[in-house]
């Protein structure tokens, strides 16, 4: 098995990375145990094609099993650690806020992975992604230099990094 690349790896902290293990763990016991027997008992009530039961508990599977991959592959792409440093410019695990060229006002985000704000709700940020347009074209930047990137719709954006800051959680 390869070693994830820069662009694949995925910053974590220390707790995200326990939390989202501790999903994946209770998804693959004791969920799809009682998923199964669910499914189980919906099977034995009889004929399958209007058993909305099992239906309903077949698609719920699906789901879980398709959480249970993406955890799998997140967790195997994890760089586990603390941010990043301050003054290092702009790098997954920071809090960035950016001015539009033109604007007035600024944006802030998380670049780096939703999965560290999944389960905190106290934390309203927006997250954006290293590899997204926006994130590749700010990333190694530092604050007070600008950056463009080409917007889905085709246009192109310029933005000036107001500040960057190591995610504390």
């Amino acid at each position: 098995m390869s070693q994830p690349t820069e662009e694949t790896v995925i910053w974590l902290t220390q707790d995200a990375y326990d939390r989202l293990q501790a999903e994946l763990d209770h998804l693959r016991g004791p969920a799809r145990s009682e998923l199964a027997a669910r499914i189980g008992e919906a099977r034995d009530e009889g004929d399958l094609r209007e058993n909305g039961g099992y239906h309903a508990a077949k698609e719920e599977q699906g789901k879980s099993e398709a959480r249970i991959r993406q955890l799998e592959d997140m967790l195997r792409r994890a760089e586990v650690g603390d941010p990043p440093n301050s003054g290092s410019g702009v790098d997954a695990g920071m809090v960035v806020t950016i001015r539009f060229a033109g604007a007035d006002g600024t944006e802030t985000f998380l670049l780096g992975s939703r999965e560290v704000l999944a389960l905190d709700d106290s934390v309203d940020l927006d997250v954006y992604s290293p590899q997204s347009p926006l994130g590749a074209a700010i990333r190694g930047k530092d604050v007070g230099d600008s950056a463009s990137y080409q917007a889905p719709n085709g246009r192109t954006v310029a933005v000036e990094i107001v500040e960057a800051k190591p995610f504390r959680g």
